[in-house]
């Protein structure tokens, strides 16, 4: 066979694997490495539980006392954690848990007054409140976010200029992403009212940024910066820099891109390495990343260097990370959602202190 011959059967067979793998982004991902290829792992002073025996935990907020509030995915409970211990506080009927909906994220406003639920209902995804000592009276205000069996999106965080931000997934719907007339593949800005926020990029829109394939991670840094995990889909998991009006490239790009249009990530991993869930920004600065499928968490400065993991396999599926009034670190375990293996205790808070 000629070189000519082998050099086109060579370009022919990476060709088909590049489109059967998801197009351009795969066909980059199969020379290039992301930029945390390896972390080294480092050691928390201390791992403790705060309680045990939990079903699939999604959000945690803490509240203004001290005392935590968790969601619980597929029971559609809210629980109060005080101590070593969790109380249920209601069920949000109206959630209707299937694959990865349900009851989702939660958030505590600044100054403690509402309580906020994003959660899957029979025929959106959508965000209610209530007051904390009237947990059943919910008042919804947003509705029409849409819902699949999964990108689901579902984390909600208060921002530093007191709006709520919402994390939305493209519910399967790739194309939706980049249309900023759709809800899905977004990153929402409302009012606490539910309304869209003054000053957001595209006018009268709760649009903020778009691009995105699932974002489940919202956190901002002490300057304001704010930033986002993202699920990848065959390639590249990324954490994202998060400014008004940006497009983050979603289904054009996964990862890296050589598109000015498009705004790149400031980290990237290999799916494997990862899966990221929720984020904070804890005491040292860094932007803590809890991972799935990757099984561990990791610590990375906010420029998107300096990564190291901690808990690499010790604990199974992680869903969030917290910072906590006290200075320590909080870490949902996700091990009955489906796709973990499931130890006695699970599943459970983790306690970290660094």
């Amino acid at each position: 066979m000629s070189r000519a011959r082998i050099a086109l059967t060579v370009v022919t067979v990476v060709a088909l694997l590049a489109a059967a793998l998801g197009g351009v982004a795969a066909w980059r991902g199969l020379f290039s490495e992301p930029s945390v290829p390896s972390a080294p792992d480092a050691q928390p002073a201390s791992v403790t539980d705060v309680v045990t025996d939990l079903r699939a935990p999604w959000g945690l907020a803490f509240q203004p006392d001290g005392s935590a509030l968790v969601t619980e995915r597929d029971t559609a409970r809210i629980l109060t954690v005080q101590g070593n211990s969790a109380r249920e506080l209601t069920v949000v009927d109206e959630a209707e848990p299937s694959g990865e909906g349900g009851l989702l994220g939660i958030a505590v406003a600044p100054a403690g007054d509402w309580v906020y639920v994003y959660y899957t209902a029979a025929d959106d995804n959508r965000i209610a409140r209530f007051r904390p000592d009237q947990p059943n009276a919910r008042e919804t205000i947003f509705t029409g976010i849409p819902k699949a069996g999964n990108h689901n999106g579902g984390r909600i965080a208060f921002g530093p200029d007191g709006m709520l931000y919402a994390g939305i997934g493209d519910a399967g719907q790739r194309d939706a992403a980049q249309d900023r007339a759709s809800l899905g593949g977004k990153i929402l800005r409302l009012t606490p009212e539910g309304a869209p926020a003054p000053g957001n990029p595209f006018g009268a829109t709760p649009v903020y940024s778009y691009g995105h394939r699932n974002v489940q991670g919202l956190a901002w840094d002490g300057s304001g910066a704010m930033f986002a995990s993202e699920f990848g889909q065959n390639t590249y998991d990324e954490l994202n820099r998060i400014e008004p009006g940006r497009n983050y490239g979603w289904p054009a790009a996964e990862g890296t891109s050589t598109d000015p249009a498009f705004t790149n990530p400031i980290a990237t991993w290999r799916t494997a390495d990862a899966s990221p869930s929720g984020i904070a920004v804890g005491p040292d600065g860094k932007v803590w990343m809890a991972c799935l499928r990757g099984e561990r968490l990791y610590t990375i400065g906010t420029d998107g260097g300096g990564a190291q993991a901690l808990l690499r396999g010790e604990h199974g599926r992680l869903r969030h990370v917290a910072a906590a009034p006290d200075g320590s670190m909080w870490v949902l375990t996700s091990n009955h959602d489906g796709r973990g293996s499931p130890a006695p205790g699970d599943d459970r808070i983790l306690r970290l202190t660094v």
